[in-house]
């Protein structure tokens, strides 16, 4: 696709993993240029989680005790999911994602809490992060289209992604790598 072809993302930073007992959490960091208000907006409204995410929703997921339709792209399968705790421009819980937003000079401190299978831990770090980066390119007016789900497997700077997460993480992806088409 030509409006990716421009997009590299940048070295695999921002992430850390957590186990407590059996339970293990990705920890993505990622400073945003752009205002706690803004950066909420984009992660509670639908239309705008459309352009970014690697989810769909139907509906808005800015107020607790919202049951919405979440779908992970590439997923066969819907679940409903209850937003569990939605404080305008500061904190944001549903399904087993938390999100944290500081204001920092400048823009904002977005951390991303997600429970994940171990094994996924490296690809969830590497879908996240070109998230992220198309999230920023959408609140800066410069969107790209979003690249997630399997799309984002496809992608180069996915699999790059991938093996560095890995690495830092000290852990092995699975062996199943997509064909390339970038």
């Amino acid at each position: 696709m030509t409006d990716r072809e421009p997009y590299v993302p940048g070295p695999a930073t921002g992430a850390q993993v957590k186990k407590e007992g059996e339970k293990w959490t990705l920890i993505l960091v990622r400073e945003l240029r752009h205002s706690p208000d803004k950066v909420w907006q984009a992660l509670t409204e639908r239309e705008q989680l459309r352009e970014w995410a690697p989810f769909e929703v139907d509906g808005n997921l800015d107020a607790a005790g919202r049951t919405v339709k979440f779908t992970w792209l590439g997923a066969p399968v819907s679940q409903e999911t209850t937003v569990k705790r939605a404080e305008a421009a500061k904190v944001l819980e549903y399904d087993d994602i938390r999100w944290k937003l500081e204001t920092i000079r400048g823009g904002t401190r977005l951390t991303l809490w997600q429970n994940i299978d171990r094994r996924f831990i490296a690809w969830g770090a590497a879908g996240w992060h070109i998230c992220f980066d198309v999230l920023d390119r959408l609140l800066a007016g410069q969107p790209i289209p979003r690249i997630a789900g399997p799309d984002a497997m496809k992608f180069s700077g996915w699999q790059r992604l991938s093996a560095e997460y890995a690495a830092q993480f000290g852990i092995e992806s699975p062996g199943w790598q997509p064909k390339q088409t970038q």
